[in-house]
């Protein structure tokens, strides 16, 4: 807009009107950025809050199960119906461990008189061991109704807590005690502190129990009732700890102004409530920066716009001639924007398509390369089979023998009226015959076609199969099989008849490799350490040849005359699909190999 230069008073209108407009554009956008930056401030302070109240759900139910579960405890029954110092000893250790591994500040438990007999803090000098705590609630409360849940300062070390109580009966019913469990929020309330945003925990008498800000603990939201008051005077032990108002100057109900312990400042309030134990979490966004800083910039930004509104009037003609011409390079500019997004989206379905075909293509060949592995780990367990036909057979046909010598012998028992001996020759054949059958079983589940996921296969258990196909080969060439089993129930992450082919396969060439060995010998033995199991077959034969050491697991490389190479190839790829390894280690004798699986939890 062009000034007037020939009228005084237009002038003055002109400056009066704009003047008017500015004003009325600074309020008013102070007054909406204000509305805005505070009704933002609220909803972070709801979203932290929800945030906070999650995490302090979570280490709550974390820890609620901890006494239900200790509870049932066979030690500590004994231990409080009648008090050993074995068995003291191994309840100190127990929750010792158990306390440094879920992070509690101090487990203990307390017999029927509230007196401590075992504790995780057995070996520090503020140890509960000991200790009467028959005056605490939670003693008193879990002897009456089963359990009970408490907050208050240590007597012993002066620190607040959660006090996890629960009754442990005996088989009858009788109370025998109480198990505790204590946490602390120390860590909880770091975290919490490290946001910046000053957050308190109250209980349901309005009592500030969990806070990031410490003078605010044991404080109140409002004022306590003289049953309430004397209910926390009661249950607070460590000094005079008298309750107080939290120091908030109320502004409206969703923000606060605190006047002390914190800096003073607009603070957006939210709070949420904790199921099941009766606490609340309110937490408070810092909002007066951010409102000023927002009314500010609204102003400022009002200002200026104004400015720039009354400096452009006066070339909105020439601006929007302007407007018209790059409104129609614009039109020309998307135009051609369209053209080559149309080209290039064309080349991108064109590749996407080349590409989908290719992925196609490797599943199709993965699938191929899986059928082949299992059809050539398949063949080598139909050529294991072949290799121990004879000495399988030979071991079924001896308890053959035996039973039809036992049947003859339990004919001609009844015969003679001795039905003693008779029943005698009947049991026999029915033991000859269960070992048949175990024989057969073995056979049948190795030489079944198997593709699976891994799972928990015992040890032992595999090792055994294995054993029992080539034990008369082991016989039959005068070889000692020295076999130190695992620890019990110790079970490994693999397939239960691909482990067995594996440890077959390593056997098979064990026992030719002892071929012409005077006092051949076999050991087979297991080891754990940490999460990795481990397996050891070890001769006492020539060993492993140096220039085939190197090439060992590469296909078609063998030591024997008549050997196809492929056996250890294929035992590696089983013990890789089960995210093991299988390889030689050094031993000053004869050859040693090691298969080394995951421990399965």
């Amino acid at each position: 807009m062009r000034l007037p230069t020939t009228n005084p008073a237009q002038w003055r209108l002109f400056v009066a009107v704009w003047s008017v407009i500015a004003i009325a554009a600074i309020v008013a956008s102070g007054a909406f950025a204000r509305r805005d930056a505070t009704a933002a401030a609220r909803r972070q302070a709801t979203t932290a809050s929800a945030l906070h109240a999650a995490v302090l759900r979570s280490e709550l139910e974390r820890h609620r199960s901890l006494p239900m579960v200790l509870a049932q405890d066979p030690d500590l029954a004994r231990l409080l119906s009648r008090p050993d110092p074995v068995v003291t000893g191994r309840l100190n250790r127990k929750f010792e461990a158990l306390a440094r591994e879920v992070r509690a500040a101090a487990i203990y438990a307390l017999d029927a008189d509230g007196r401590t007999l075992a504790a995780s803090n057995w070996r520090l000098s503020t140890s509960f061991v000991g200790s009467d705590y028959r005056f605490r609630p939670y003693y008193f409360e879990a002897m009456r109704d089963g359990q009970a849940t408490f907050f208050a300062l240590g007597t012993v070390s002066g620190r607040p807590g959660l006090y996890l109580s629960r009754r442990v009966d005996d088989e009858a019913g009788r109370p025998l005690g109480v198990i505790v469990a204590k946490v602390e929020f120390d860590a909880l309330e770091a975290d919490w502190r490290a946001s910046g945003e000053p957050t308190y925990v109250t209980d349901a008498d309005g009592v500030v129990v969990v806070t990031t800000v410490p003078a605010w603990r044991f404080r109140t939201t409002g004022r306590l009732s003289s049953d309430q008051l004397r209910r926390f005077t009661a249950t607070q032990t460590a000094g005079a700890i008298a309750p107080s108002a939290l120091p908030f100057d109320a502004v409206d109900g969703e923000t606060v102004r605190l006047s002390a312990a914190v800096a003073p400042d607009l603070y957006a309030i939210a709070s949420d409530p904790i199921p099941g134990i009766g606490w609340r979490l309110t937490l408070l966004a810092p909002a007066g920066e951010g409102v000023s800083r927002a009314v500010a910039g609204a102003r400022w930004l009002a200002a200026l716009s104004i400015a720039l509104l009354a400096a452009l009037s006066g070339i909105l003609l020439r601006r929007r001639q302007r407007a018209a011409a790059r409104a129609v390079e614009a039109e020309q500019g998307r135009i051609e924007l369209e053209r080559q997004i149309g080209l290039r989206t064309a080349e991108l379905r064109a590749t996407n398509d080349l590409l989908n075909h290719e992925i196609d293509e490797r599943q199709r060949l993965e699938s191929v390369r899986q059928d082949l592995q299992d059809g050539l780990i398949q063949a080598n367990k139909l050529a294991t089979l072949g290799q121990i036909a004879a000495g399988v057979a030979h071991e079924i046909n001896q308890p053959i023998a035996a039973i039809r010598t036992h049947a003859d012998s339990a004919s001609l028992q009844l015969q003679r009226d001795d039905p003693a001996g008779a029943l005698r020759s009947l049991s026999s054949i029915d033991r000859l015959t269960e070992r048949v059958g175990v024989i057969t079983d073995e056979l049948r589940a190795f030489s079944r076609k198997t593709r699976s996921e891994t799972v928990a296969v015992g040890v032992d258990g595999a090792i055994d199969g294995a054993i029992l196909l080539v034990a008369a080969r082991l016989r039959e060439n005068g070889i000692t099989l020295e076999r130190r089993r695992a620890q019990a129930g110790l079970a490994v992450l693999a397939e239960r008849n691909r482990l067995e082919q594996v440890v077959l396969n390593i056997l098979q060439n064990a026992i030719e490799a002892l071929d012409g060995t005077p006092d051949p010998v076999i050991a087979v033995g297991v080891s754990l350490k940490g999460k990795q199991v481990s397996i050891h077959i070890t001769d006492n034969g020539p060993g492993v040849p140096e220039a085939v050491q190197a090439r060992l697991f590469t296909p078609f490389t063998t030591s024997k005359r008549d050997g196809m190479g492929l056996g250890l190839v294929i035992s590696r790829d089983i013990v890789a699909g089960f995210g093991g390894e299988l390889s030689l280690e050094p031993s000053p004798r004869g050859a040693r190999f090691a298969v080394r699986l995951a421990r399965a939890s």
